[in-house]
């Protein structure tokens, strides 16, 4: 009876692993280009929809590129509705929103994160207890806080409703437990002796935060600015409560009303067309950013101490 050398046992061992590590790599990678694909088809058929006629969208044979592009339903939209005043006030919202979001989520996560006051283990449980309130639950009580708010006679309005400030202004005060969290847990990983040699160079929290910890922290402040940016530019409800005047629209309450919208019910190719035109900025801004956010997902909640 042959026996097998160790050496030729380690060999054979050694190419039946590499063999599935490539089997397994070539499962994977079509199981991913399947979930691509998935993704992919719904947006393909929305930007190809927009280029058809309502007669062509639902037809038994699809067709992905229409033979006669109609690219005028792209104009059409913006002559049927101020899609062009949607689109800045969904600027504004989003601009104000997110700087007040990463602003003040550095600061409270900085607090939390850095210093050592009484109560900062239990407040920060507090923090994350908020995350499991549905917000159906806060909706009612937040509506009757806004419309107490006195205005001061901005924009035309006596109290917050039908105004942008309950869209923005709360914001500013770390709103959103999430991202307190995700700063924190990437501040934590940083090495305290920089803060500690600061701290004897007669430096401020301030200073050590804006100089030393913000600029080392790129890759979680690109995330929770991404993360930030998707949720108030696609956010529907909270404009549908707060906003009732026409021209203080945002994009997503004015492309659901051309879904709702009687009189524009069978004109579909305008709906992908606003559809396909709201999204495009969603593309282009991850494409920008897709490094740091990346980077910010793996690294966040890696360190600590």
């Amino acid at each position: 009876m042959a026996t097998v050398a160790p050496t030729q046992h380690y060999n054979i061992l050694k190419r039946r692993r590499k063999l599935l590590g490539q089997v397994w790599l070539v499962v994977l990678q079509i199981l991913v280009t399947a979930l691509v694909i998935t993704f992919l088809v719904p947006f393909l058929w929305m930007v190809s929809s927009s280029l058809k006629v309502s007669t062509e969208i639902f037809a038994p044979n699809f067709v992905l590129i229409p033979d006669d592009p109609q690219w005028q339903n792209f104009a059409r939209v913006f002559d049927v509705m101020p899609f062009d005043k949607f689109i800045i006030n969904t600027l504004i919202v989003v601009l104000f929103a997110v700087l007040g979001t990463v602003i003040s989520s550095a600061m409270v996560a900085y607090s939390f994160a850095r210093l050592n006051w009484p109560g900062r283990d239990f407040f920060f449980g507090l923090l994350l207890a908020t995350m499991m309130l549905p917000i159906i639950i806060t909706l009612v009580p937040r509506f009757i806080i806004f419309r107490s708010l006195p205005a001061f006679g901005l924009q035309g309005s006596s109290n917050w409703i039908n105004t942008f400030l309950p869209l923005t202004v709360p914001f500013w005060f770390a709103g959103t437990p999430l991202y307190v969290f995700l700063m924190r847990q990437f501040f934590r990983g940083l090495p305290m002796e920089l803060e500690e040699a600061a701290l004897i160079d007669g430096a401020g929290r301030i200073r050590i935060l804006t100089q030393i910890i913000l600029p080392l922290s790129k890759p979680v402040l690109a995330t929770v600015a991404v993360f930030s940016i998707l949720q108030h530019y696609q956010e529907y409800l909270e404009p549908l409560i707060y906003l009732s005047s026409l021209n203080k629209w945002t994009l997503a309450i004015g492309i659901a009303s051309l879904n709702a919208n009687e009189s524009f019910g069978a004109s579909w190719e305008m709906v992908f067309a606003a559809g396909t035109i709201m999204t495009l900025p969603v593309l282009l801004l991850f494409l920008i950013a897709q490094r740091y956010f990346v980077q910010g997902i793996a690294m966040t909640g890696f360190g600590g101490r």
